[in-house]
């Protein structure tokens, strides 16, 4: 087996260089990520732009995992939030997916506690079923929180019912972009200037060999990354095999706009429409407005004009998109990563975790530079099982949904794992058991029962606590809630207390 410069590669011999291209955030991210964790490595990138439907260089909400990823990098909360023009999120309010019910809102942490013999949502799911319960996100101490619009300010108390909140981010898409290059050039990575005009593989293995540039030059290295938007400019050069999710996953087209800012909020918005649906997210100094639509169900002037209607004054042009995955990312010496890996619509903000997801795979599962099928066929199982799971939970809110418009019931039968998840909860509320989950049981419950989905039968285990008993102790945990609500700072006070202890 020959290697980049023609000599020969001894197997197993340590992978010596990375190549990244794509010059979005995802692609800053490997760039950092790999030099970061993997100083050895030469790592270089060539920053070509990305299109306008890369959603997870686009799209500014992040999930919590998001600051796990910083914590591995060494990145600061100063450098990564404030100084980047971030700002917090605990969750998502959404409105209109149940025709008949109240919004509810899904956040990042527990939603109750458990007591008796059985989970915490049994309890709940038996007093609904008498007609007892309050709605499900009051017991959740994140979901108060957001919407009482405040923040966990400092480390809440060990034992604390607020201590396993989580947090995700609303970025600053330009700054944080910026951040992310001074940061990948104080590490040392190689940044090549350019525009990509041919990939040569090499004749002997079909490995990508080198990266031709326009005006002269090239890209050489024993990996490459392709974080280059849902074109895979790379990957595609191998093979371009896809598996299309559009016939659960309806929506094709995006478009955002921003509007004038407003008081900083811990809660998106999201609200269910005939053939799609909105978004709206107050960041720092603006808001942040979007609506993902199918374009057999809503013309593109009629979602610009939806977005205007709703206070929105810089509309930019939809984008088309379509949903799906690559069975195989990763491929000989190329792995895609990013929307050259997966696209997916945004709803539930798994865009750049999915490309933070797959970074921290390689990382973690580095080959030598032969890439052993061994070894790359167990980074696909795993990335495969994970985007799966993502497909599921971002479907399960349509599965889940109950709307009259034939937008929400024309669907193809639902993936195999998602109808025996739904199958299973409806009959007992139990959820069954993945591999590769990114959203916990209670996020998965937060959707389930927030718009309705009631099991038909009630847990044998719960009847070892006496329904008064269920609904007393539910009573107390949202007292003690809405007791702690007020010693916490809004979130614009928040903001104001870190800004000043930065520029001290």
């Amino acid at each position: 087996m020959s290697d980049a410069r023609g000599g020969v590669m001894t197997l197993d011999e340590p992978m010596r260089s990375v190549a990244i291209i794509g010059g979005g955030i995802v692609g800053w991210s490997a760039a950092v990520a790999l030099k970061r964790r993997v100083p050895a490595l030469q790592v270089s990138i060539l920053p070509i732009a990305v299109p306008p439907n890369a959603l997870a260089d686009r799209v500014e909400n992040t999930l919590p995992s998001i600051i796990g990823f910083h914590d591995d990098l060494g990145l600061r909360e100063d450098d990564a939030v404030l100084r980047a023009g971030s700002s917090w999120r605990l969750g998502t309010r959404f409105e209109g997916w149940a025709q008949g019910l109240p919004p509810y809102v899904h956040a990042y942490g527990p939603y109750g506690r458990p007591f008796g013999t059985a989970s915490f949502h049994h309890h709940w799911v038996r007093a609904a079923r008498m007609g007892t319960a309050a709605p499900y996100d009051t017991h959740s101490p994140a979901a108060m929180l957001a919407n009482a619009g405040r923040l966990v300010g400092t480390e809440p108390e060990l034992g604390s019912i607020f201590a396993d909140i989580q947090i995700g981010l609303v970025l600053d898409l330009e700054r944080y972009r910026a951040m992310l290059r001074a940061f990948a050039a104080h590490l040392g990575v190689v940044i090549h200037e350019g525009v990509l005009s041919t990939v040569q593989l090499r004749s002997a293995d079909g490995f990508i060999g080198q990266v031709i540039l326009e005006h002269g030059g090239s890209v050489e290295a024993d990996l490459f990354i392709d974080a280059s938007g849902p074109d895979g400019l790379l990957r595609d050069t191998i093979d371009a095999e896809w598996e299309d999710w559009t016939p659960w996953l309806r929506n094709d087209r995006l478009v955002r706009a921003v509007g004038p800012g407003s008081a900083p909020a811990a809660l998106d918005h999201v609200t269910a429409l005939a053939g799609g649906w909105r978004w709206r997210t107050s960041a720092i100094g603006k808001t942040i407005h979007g609506l993902c639509y199918s374009s057999a169900a809503l013309e593109d002037e009629d979602a610009r004009r939806l977005l205007v209607d709703a206070d929105a004054t810089d509309t930019a042009t939809p984008v088309a998109f379509s949903q799906g995955c690559r069975t195989t990312p990763w491929a000989r010496n190329c792995v895609a990563i990013g929307d050259a890996a997966t696209v997916i619509e945004p709803l539930e903000w798994t865009n750049l975790h999915l490309a933070h997801s797959a970074i921290d795979r390689i990382v973690s599962m580095m080959t030598g530079r032969d890439c052993h099928p061994l070894e790359i066929a167990d980074y696909n199982r795993q990335a495969g099982a994970e985007v799966s799971r993502v497909r599921d939970f971002v479907l399960c809110h349509y599965g889940a949904a109950r709307r009259p418009e034939p937008f929400w019931q024309s669907r193809a039968e639902l993936p195999e794992s998602l109808a025996r998840t739904l199958e299973l909860f409806t009959e007992r509320g139990r959820l069954p058991f993945f591999e590769e989950e990114t959203f916990s049981r209670d996020s998965w419950l937060a959707i389930l029962l927030g718009q309705g989905v009631i099991p038909r039968r009630v847990d044998a285990l719960i009847e070892a606590t006496r329904p008064d008993h269920s609904d007393a102790a539910m009573a107390g945990f949202r007292t003690t809630i809405e007791r702690e609500l007020p010693r916490f700072p809004t979130a614009t006070d928040h903001h104001a207390v870190q800004m000043r202890r930065i520029s001290r």
